[in-house]
Parts: C-alpha cells; sequence; structure tokens
C-alpha cells in the first residue's frame, strides 16, 4: 500500500508541476499584440489603482484569470474558467503589497509560494500591461 501511496503522491506532484507552468505559461504570454506606452503607476499611485480591484488577466487560448486584490492587503484567485483545476489547485490566495514602484505578491500554493514583482503601466482606463522581475509580459483588465 505505501508504494501505492508514493507512486500517487509522485503522480500528483508532476501534475501540479506541470499545473504550475501551464499557469505560468498562460498568465505571461500576451493573448493580444503589444499595445502602446501608457502611464507607469508607481507607489502610492499603483497602491491606489490596485487596492479593492479585480484585475483580469488574458490568456492566449481565450478567457481570463481573475485575481481579487483586497483592500487589506490579500489576493485571492481562480484558475477554473480557464481549466486549472485540471492540472492543479485550482484557487488559492496569498499576499500583496507594493514595494517602490512595483507590485509585490506571494501565494500559498501557485508558483511554490514564490514571490513575484510587477512594474505596472496603465494603458487605459481599464488596462494594463504588466512586467514581471523575470521579463514575463502581458495585459489585463481592471474592474
Amino acid at each position: 500500500m505505501t508504494a501505492i501511496a508514493n507512486i500517487t503522491k509522485g503522480r500528483r506532484m508532476r501534475f501540479a508541476s506541470a499545473g504550475l507552468a501551464l499557469l505560468a505559461v498562460l498568465a505571461a504570454t500576451p493573448a493580444e499584440p503589444a499595445l502602446a506606452s501608457g502611464e507607469a503607476l508607481k507607489g502610492e499611485a499603483l497602491r491606489s489603482f490596485i487596492s479593492g480591484k479585480r484585475v483580469f488577466l488574458a490568456v492566449p487560448l481565450g478567457g481570463e484569470l481573475p485575481l481579487n486584490y483586497r483592500s487589506n492587503g490579500r489576493v485571492d484567485g481562480t484558475g477554473e474558467a480557464v481549466g486549472l483545476g485540471r492540472y492543479m489547485k485550482p484557487k488559492d490566495s496569498g499576499r500583496w503589497w507594493v514595494s517602490g514602484n512595483r507590485l509585490c505578491q506571494k501565494w500559498q500554493e501557485w508558483y511554490d509560494g514564490k514571490t513575484f514583482c510587477f512594474t505596472v503601466t496603465k494603458l487605459s482606463d481599464n488596462r494594463i500591461r504588466w512586467v514581471r522581475d523575470d521579463g514575463r509580459s502581458g495585459v489585463a483588465r481592471v474592474r
């Protein structure tokens, strides 16, 4: 029974790893061509623009990945609408904050709990372009 449990655990770990890789690709690939430059959001302007908002990350195969940036510094998201439940934990939560001119977040399970920070450029009233500290970038709608 222990060998079977270890195989099952190994499969779960491979699926979780594959799911995280898929999430990274989906969230980091722009779903539309590069947009014209806009206003870089920094410090308090960035905090007030994101706080209490829902950010919908565009995914390349259609759909959006919604993230809720609560005013208390908590962030939660769900990948159910884009089918992530087949590959990994479809919902997660963590915390967010602004450090200098970057929006930072740390999930409990997604991305193995690593901290990532982003520069955010406002493209229009409700659109942003983000660039993660590792160079990945994308677009999102803010509501």
